[in-house]
């Protein structure tokens, strides 16, 4: 039996997640789907956010699966890592759209990709996630995980608002800006990067602290260790007023906050692992997205 990178047995069965918006006439996922087929492995389709198509599994669950190549751009692939989180099943990005960070296989190389992932010629490495808890005071108590970053921003009229910050128990700083980005490496070249945040090779383990548009000269993003817990406590706005702001999970599931409720964010006991084919590092694709600019 071949033995994998990371030491398990061999890849045979496969869950394609498409993107239906970039592949409409699923062209590509049955291209991936018949190769894998002839090749004598196993291969369902899971139309990402829908339904499950012909041959998929018939829930959620992707208990079984030795890998999940995922059909779309970056965003496509923080949904699917949501959707496995619970299985820990790798994953693999198909890039369907514009140049991204995460999704590693070009379609042109497309056969070349399957053959290394049936032959095991691959590595797989574990990125951090971040687990987020509303506190008491809330009007919805809940818990989420991202892989990318969670945000707290404004849900409402065009104001400045104003965070408590704390870090393991003891407060840190006020905040007065348009909002706060708490980052993982892997999410340093999202909105992180766009609010003047630090970039992060992507195996790292930290978590960053980034200020969105910050009202002030000498507000820089803060680098603290993946042990570390912070609290956003969100305060009273202008004049006493109650401020009301969003807090988004990867830029999908949100909930809102008010003045006197709370959000503790830390590193998450799950992980999301992505298979690298090393066809295309994070610094050659950083080189080109520098190069854009």
């Amino acid at each position: 039996m071949r033995k994998r990178a990371d030491g398990g047995g061999e890849l045979k069965h496969f869950v394609i997640y498409t993107n239906e918006h970039k592949d409409p006439e699923l062209v590509m996922t049955a291209r991936i789907q018949h190769y894998l087929i002839g090749k004598g492995q196993s291969a369902g389709v899971y139309l990402g956010g829908s339904k499950p198509a012909k041959g998929a599994w018939e829930s959620l669950s992707f208990v079984g699966t030795d890998c999940l190549i995922v059909l779309g751009g970056d965003g496509t692939m923080l949904q699917a890592a949501r959707d496995v989180m619970g299985d820990q099943v790798p994953l693999v990005g198909v890039n369907l759209g514009t140049l991204g960070y995460m999704t590693e296989v070009e379609p042109a190389h497309l056969e070349e990709a399957l053959d290394r992932l049936i032959d095991g010629n691959y590595q797989v490495e574990s990125r951090m996630m971040l687990h987020g808890r509303i506190l008491p005071g809330a009007e919805t108590t809940m818990e989420e995980w991202a892989l990318n970053d969670i945000v707290i921003s404004r849900s409402g009229p065009l104001q400045i608002l104003k965070f408590n910050i704390y870090v393991n128990g003891m407060f840190l700083k006020d905040y007065h800006a348009d909002g706060v980005i708490v980052t993982t490496p892997t999410g340093s070249t999202g909105y992180n990067l766009s609010a003047g945040g630090p970039i992060v090779e992507p195996k790292a383990r930290l978590m960053m602290l980034t200020p969105i548009c910050p009202h002030t000269l000498n507000q820089r993003s803060i680098i603290l260790s993946p042990e570390d817990v912070v609290e956003i406590e969100i305060s009273e706005g202008r004049d006493g007023q109650d401020q009301l702001v969003e807090a988004s999970f990867d830029g999908g599931h949100a909930v809102t906050l008010h003045t006197g409720d709370w959000i503790r964010i830390a590193g998450a006991d799950k992980t999301t692992r992505f298979i690298r084919l090393d066809q295309v590092s994070f610094l050659e694709v950083l080189h080109k997205k520098l190069s854009e600019g």
